[in-house]
């Protein structure tokens, strides 16, 4: 086990961008989730009826999540990630998987304070995973900690040991292989994980033939989450095209200047079609500015933005 960790960490920078310093160790730990199900058969003897109950592993696997009942998962551990971002790992039973879909995400909650009652207040946030949702015994949550966000800063406070509650999954987009011709991608900061989830998706299947553009804008190239990790996937993979842009470029940048343009959608997306999808994801100022933010009760909403005037329907994006 230690020499996976230690592998882990010599890794990290090709496989997910870390930064790593003397103080962030990694010693995650590959454990995972449950299958089997339970069916019944009975049978008669003589003249009694006689029932009995047999675990069947093939009938109906177990997951790990709980989609109505909160569940605690353990911090196996975590490490930087960026210079405002860190990647958590949580354990589980080593037989069975998370239970995700592609694409959904999971619901985390921490106590805040008690009411008048006595009773527990929690900060509620959803977050997708970055693991591979076959992955059996853990999943791996990358979050920006941002200095007054109550959740992120409790997620950083974590040792080791701690445990989250979590509920989920909570499907968002249900992806099908060659659903599309070409899907294409509109991501800022941490608006990264769903598209992630679905690069790999698509990536590890080789039946899988879709075309994927991804636009990923950030701040500045030190905020550009998980860069090493994705441009290992463009260059081994012909299907896969992204293209970054920042708001603040330093003098060796040699990637897009500014907010997602017009003509950055146009050059790197494709064009509206039946056969093509973009999907949408990041702060409210990009949502607004691309596609327009989803409605109030959390469904589609109204498409706008950049992506509207370009001609693009409503059926032809999705607002994660």
């Amino acid at each position: 086990m230690a020499m996976f960790f230690k592998r882990l960490a010599k890794s990290a920078p090709i496989a997910f961008g870390f930064q790593s310093n003397s103080k962030s160790r990694i010693t995650f730990g590959a454990l995972a989730a449950i299958s089997g199900g339970i069916s019944s058969y009975y049978y008669f003897s003589s003249q009694n009826l006689v029932y009995a109950d047999q675990l069947n592993e093939d009938a109906a696997p177990k997951v790990a999540l709980n989609p109505d009942k909160w569940i605690e998962f353990k911090l196996q551990d975590k490490v930087q990630a960026s210079h405002n971002s860190q990647l958590f790992r949580f354990s589980f039973d080593p037989n069975v998987k998370l239970g995700l879909y592609v694409a959904s995400c999971l619901i985390t909650r921490a106590p805040k304070e008690q009411d008048a009652e006595g009773k527990t207040k929690y900060i509620i946030r959803p977050y997708t995973p970055i693991s591979d949702p076959d992955a059996k015994g853990y999943f791996d949550l990358l979050i920006k900690v941002y200095p007054d966000g109550k959740m992120s800063q409790h997620f950083a406070s974590l040792k080791p040991g701690d445990v989250v509650e979590v509920k989920g999954p909570i499907e968002k987009l249900r992806y099908s292989p060659n659903m599309k011709k070409h899907i294409g991608m509109i991501a800022g900061g941490t608006g990264i994980t769903p598209m992630l989830q679905i690069i790999n998706a698509i990536l590890k299947n080789p039946d899988d033939n879709t075309q994927v553009s991804l636009l990923y804008a950030n701040v500045s190239p030190d905020d550009i989450l998980l860069k090493n990790k994705l441009d290992v996937l463009a260059a081994t993979h012909p299907n896969l095209k992204i293209y970054y842009t920042v708001d603040n470029p330093t003098k060796d940048w040699r990637g897009g200047s500014g907010y997602i343009s017009k003509d950055m959608v146009v050059k790197g997306l494709p064009s509206p079609s039946d056969d093509t999808i973009i999907l949408v994801c990041g702060p409210p100022g990009l949502m607004k500015h691309i596609s327009g933010d989803k409605a109030k009760d959390r469904s589609q909403g109204e498409l706008s933005g950049i992506l509207k005037e370009l001609g693009y329907a409503e059926d032809m994006v999705y607002k994660f």
